[in-house]
């Protein structure tokens, strides 16, 4: 690999140009995807299934033209924005598409956050509407008040306490097709980051970005069919959710379950056998909890697997395939690109690597001057390809330091091995400098998760007595396996045999559990920030 500072990995994005220009310059993703599924006459095939039952393709589309009426009614106009925080139900994707079809901005955001996210997230959009579960409403009725641009509200399910019930609405509005007149690079929705280092920040996405997703992973590496059925651990609200359960089942007509609930390995069991899933998008944590679970069925009927949020340590990775014979595929994405970039594939799968580019995405690893290294060596990664957000809304500061040109910083440490395959070293932000050499938490913790008494294991930089940086290790033993220093001194002595000594965690501390997103990704921010060891 190159020294040069302009060096790249190419996911072919030079030979087949910019895929967007194949795009009709006046388009609307919501319209589109609706009109290929009539059109093929899926108007009876069920699109979603969730707690309710079936929804089909024909009576989704109804869905989408009643509840673009209801913006328009309601005065909504085209690029203002509605803040839709949803359960997972077939109102979520009756929102989004409702919203994008009538050229209005949609915001779906996480279900989990507290009142002051949600406050910060309604002033900093601007949105006219929100829509909302009816579970979640008691986290807007106090901060509703602070929120004046919040003109109307409407809720998904019975208890609507006073505002509108969106049943009703999509009851009394006009089905009449309309769809307003967006172009290919239109705003239609924004993502927020997880605020993990700081206030959120909306990721402008447009109608040709979902398009795209599809085009260049869905399509070419999932490869889903109108016969599969998929289930997606992550939610929709989130950019690996939205294309695994919205964007990449619905550009070839097939079938999606949903779960409004928070997934466990016994509750995913149950959907995996009950409507005999053929495609599950997970995430490592969660692939791990079902490996250890208890009541985990000994086979299932799956075609592919598919594995983002965080990178896939190799023994969960080849412990799934040896019990269920289908490889999980393991990729990167990110908010700002809006879904995989660089990834495994079928056929083509290195356990412990996240892959190689996708075409039509270029791939960089730079040291901290920019310069990109050399292969082999530990680099930051950035990406080039043409569904990366146009910016931050409202935060050109933070604009300027993630979009770099044609590239986005991602934030991941990455070397490239000699066959090609990216290797995940750990986030920008987590990597740990032990005397005068960076070692990865992913590694360590990798080693770790090989032990057969371990379930999770998490590992961050913590000072030692003389204030030098040194690996400390979380770790959530599995059931039945009891703590103590001799359970320390084995997992110290297991990562000793296997990386080198100034890897190994100097102080260990077991857990029940480790903190997380939504999505699974370990918060190793709020470990950082636990008392200091005794």
């Amino acid at each position: 690999m190159s020294t040069h500072a302009d060096a790249t990995i190419p996911g072919a994005a030079d030979a087949i140009g910019d895929p967007a220009e194949a795009i009709a310059r006046s388009y609307n993703f919501a319209a589109d995807i609706l009109a290929r599924n009539l059109a093929a006459g899926r108007a009876d095939k069920p699109a979603f299934i969730d707690r309710r039952g079936a929804c089909t393709y024909g009576q989704l589309a109804d869905r989408v033209e009643r509840f673009g009426h209801v913006l328009r009614s309601l005065d909504v106009r085209p690029d203002e924005r509605i803040l839709i925080c949803l359960l997972d139900t077939i109102d979520w994707p009756t929102a989004f598409l409702g919203a994008l079809k009538a050229g209005i901005i949609a915001v779906p955001v996480n279900t989990l956050l507290t009142e002051d996210d949600y406050r910060f997230m309604l002033n900093n959009s601007r949105a006219r509407l929100l829509v909302v579960s009816d579970a979640l409403l008691a986290k807007f009725e106090n901060i509703l008040p602070d929120c004046p641009h919040v003109a109307h509200v409407i809720v998904s399910g019975d208890a609507a306490r006073g505002h509108r019930m969106l049943e009703d609405l999509l009851a009394n509005a006009a089905s009449a097709p309309f769809t307003a007149p967006t172009t290919r690079d239109d705003m239609a929705f924004w993502l927020y980051t997880s605020g993990s280092t700081g206030k959120p920040k909306g990721a402008v996405h447009l109608h040709a970005h979902l398009r795209l997703t599809d085009e260049l992973y869905g399509a070419p590496v999932v490869g889903l069919t109108k016969d599969d059925v998929i289930f997606s651990v992550a939610k929709l609200f989130f950019a690996y959710g939205l294309g695994n359960a919205l964007t990449f089942p619905m550009s070839v007509g097939a079938t999606t379950v949903l779960l409004a609930d928070r997934p466990t390995p016994e509750g995913v069991a149950q959907i995996l056998t009950r409507h005999a899933v053929s495609v599950f998008f997970g995430v490592p944590t969660f692939f791990a909890a079902f490996l250890a679970s208890a009541n985990a069925p000994t086979s299932l009927n799956l075609r592919h697997c598919v594995s983002a949020g965080e990178a896939l340590p190799l023994d969960v990775g080849q412990r799934w395939v040896e019990r269920y014979g289908c490889d999980i595929l393991d990729g990167i994405g990110s908010t700002e690109m809006l879904h995989i970039f660089l990834s495994n594939r079928p056929n083509d799968v290195k356990y412990g690597t996240t892959g190689k580019p996708l075409p039509g995405y270029d791939i960089k690893l730079v040291d901290d001057d920019g310069n990109v290294v050399t292969r082999g060596e530990m680099g930051e990664l950035l990406v080039r390809g043409p569904t990366s957000a146009i910016m931050y809304w409202n935060d050109r500061a933070q604009s300027r330091a993630t979009f770099l040109g044609e590239w986005t910083r991602c934030g991941d440490k990455y070397r490239e091995d000699e066959d090609g395959y990216f290797v995940y070293c750990g986030r920008r932000d987590d990597m740990l400098k032990v005397s005068g050499n960076y070692v990865s938490p992913f590694e360590v913790e990798g080693v770790l998760m090989t032990h057969p008494d371990v379930l999770e294991a998490a590992v961050v930089a913590w000072p030692d007595a003389d204030g030098l940086i040194k690996p400390k290790a979380f770790v959530v033993l599995k059931e039945g396996v009891k703590q103590g220093e001799d359970r320390t001194r084995a997992l110290q002595e297991h990562v000793k045999g296997r990386l080198a000594p100034y890897k190994y965690p100097r102080w260990i501390t077991f857990r029940g559990d480790l903190p997380k997103t939504a999505t699974g990704k370990i918060q190793r921010f709020r470990l950082r920030a636990e008392a200091p060891p005794r």
